[in-house]
């Protein structure tokens, strides 16, 4: 194996982005599917929220609430 191949030794860490959506899979799993579009429009934008995606001029509570529903 030539010297600039770098190997991970951590098995569960290849895929970032399969980490990243194994929240939204757990929910979608245990729950058969979203029952509307408006479940996970709600459910998405609380995971972006928690995960700092979103940028809110102030995060007050009322523009969380306008930004989820």
């Amino acid at each position: 194996m030539p010297t600039s191949i770098k190997t991970r030794r951590l098995k569960y860490l290849h895929n970032i982005v399969e980490q990243d959506h194994r929240f939204i899979k757990r929910r979608i799993h245990s729950r058969l599917g979203f029952k509307s579009f408006q479940t996970a429009v709600s459910i998405l934008a609380m995971y972006m929220s928690k995960k700092e995606q979103i940028d809110l001029r102030d995060q007050s509570v009322q523009n969380l609430n306008i930004f989820i529903h």
